[in-house]
């Protein structure tokens, strides 16, 4: 099962994660929690350093990265939910 930063399961959603504006894409990590537990993200502060076209550009890059190596590096069911994670991410961006 897959935790928001305030270890809410993300089948629920957490009133402290939504009450600041920020995304469950933001609060989940698969594959270990060493971005999650930064006081800035990494892809935090990309998106700040970048253009929106740049960042992202950044995000569908990493789609097709994990998408790309899903059979062929370690857990295939890890890297196509990275795929997605950053898929999800991108999303958040598009307006509906």
């Amino acid at each position: 099962m897959t935790y928001c930063k305030h270890d809410v399961p993300l089948e629920m959603i957490c009133n402290r994660c939504e009450n600041l504006g920020v995304t469950q894409t933001h609060n989940v990590q698969f594959g270990g929690d060493h971005y999650v537990n930064m006081a800035v993200q990494p892809w935090t502060a990309m998106e700040s350093w970048m253009t929106p076209e740049q960042f992202n550009g950044f995000l569908r890059g990493n789609v097709i990265k994990y998408v790309a190596r899903c059979s062929a590096k370690g857990s295939e069911r890890e890297d196509l939910l990275k795929a997605i994670h950053y898929l999800e991410k991108l999303l958040d961006r598009v307006p509906e």
